[in-house]
């Protein structure tokens, strides 16, 4: 079946594998941004306890799918990840450690005599939130706003600059690091406006889902905002195409803006995902006695959408979806940085298993969600995180 593609066919389509999954995580890192609310919607240490609980059930899907999508950027487009991984070192440690600590804290945070005590793992609960989003979003926002690395003939990438990547986010002097930020902090938002309709879904406590209700429009907000700023951004600003034949690479005006209309198909996605998550928040907002259970999948779902779009965008139409600021032939596209015609073969098989798995997940999702967490449950048991 894959054998008959032909080699640019299976690098478009594992780019949008790549994209799913992106879609995926970033819907999932709702743990990360209800980790971050923790103390703002728990005054009392039992609805703390409530709160952790409820992310606790669904923090290693998180965890897992950050690692699916490093594994499948690494073998699908080797160049990109060690040009990224090894160029923007600091930001991927980083990240790495926040998802460490958070492994930990969830391990070790209600244990019995734990030498830290449970406000110091709820500290690093919080700074996995905080880190874990605005970093990844950062990360992600270099697609479109580029880095400082050439490639030389031996496919090395050398970075120009000696802070790991950090400076992606905390530059202010260096072009539109403002719009790489923007995203990081649209992300961070959306995952706390995620976790409140998690919350809602999930919790059963009036108290709980009052105070979540009234966080629930200044995060949303706070996330249009920023993500507008992003948006608009981009799409008024040049972009990194390249010519198809001899794969040169130029500076296009609007370039992401004509990716949008010159694949109307991504265009919809992209557009049917904003809609969506909007109108998830609003029903949760709104009409919160009948919709708000329903309002994390109508958001969720979204969030997804949202997220694909906007690596299609990245990737596809002749654009280099890793760009290099300092060299711009040395931009990373679909066709240069993937790996072999037989190894991409080959991984397509292996990628016909994600039905499966998604699956699993949601069939994992569902009997652990048939009841809602309680006060009471949490009081009355004894191996709660």
């Amino acid at each position: 079946m894959f054998e008959n593609l032909s080699y640019l066919a299976l690098q478009h389509y594992w780019w949008a594998i790549v994209a799913l999954l992106g879609g995926l995580l970033v819907f999932l890192m709702f743990v990360q941004g209800g980790q971050t609310l923790i103390y703002v919607l728990g005054k009392k240490e039992t609805e703390r306890k409530v709160l952790v609980n409820a992310l606790g059930r669904k923090w290693d899907l998180t965890f897992t799918t950050l690692v699916t999508f490093g594994g499948a950027a690494f073998a699908s487009f080797p160049l990109f990840y060690a040009t990224s991984f090894g160029g923007a070192y600091w930001v991927w440690m980083i990240i790495l450690f926040a998802f460490i600590i958070q492994a930990v804290s969830y391990e070790y945070r209600s244990k019995t005599n734990n030498f830290l005590g449970r406000r110091t793992y709820d500290v690093f609960l919080f700074v996995n939130g905080l880190i874990g989003t605005v970093l990844i979003g950062t990360a992600v926002a270099t697609f479109f706003t580029g880095s400082e690395f050439y490639v030389d003939q031996f496919n090395r990438s050398h970075w120009q600059t000696p802070y790991g990547g950090l400076e992606l986010a905390f530059n202010f002097g260096r072009g539109q690091t403002y719009l790489n930020l923007s995203l990081g902090l649209a992300v961070f938002f959306l995952a706390r406006t995620l976790a409140i309709l998690y919350f809602m879904n999930n919790v059963d406590d009036d108290t709980i889902l009052g105070r979540a209700r009234k966080k629930l429009p200044v995060n949303a907000l706070l996330f249009v905002v920023f993500f507008l700023i992003f948006l608009i951004g981009i799409l008024l600003s040049k972009g990194f195409a390249y010519d198809p034949v001899t794969k040169e690479v130029f500076m296009e005006p609007y370039k992401y803006l004509h990716n949008l209309i010159e694949m109307p198909v991504v265009g919809i996605i992209f557009l049917l995902g904003v809609a969506a998550v909007l109108w998830g928040i609003y029903r949760a907002w709104f009409h919160y006695d009948k919709c708000a259970r329903k309002a994390i999948w109508i958001s969720g779902i979204g969030t997804v959408m949202t997220v694909f779009g906007l690596f299609l965008m990245a990737g596809y139409n002749h654009t280099a979806f890793y760009p290099s600021v300092y060299d711009l032939q040395s931009s990373l596209t679909i066709e240069n940085a993937s790996s072999s015609h037989y190894t991409l073969i080959a991984m397509s098989y292996v990628s016909l298993l994600v039905p499966f798995v998604m699956a699993y997940i949601w069939y994992a999702w569902k009997s652990m969600n048939k009841t809602r967490i309680t006060t009471q449950e949490m009081e009355d048991d004894d191996h709660a995180y």
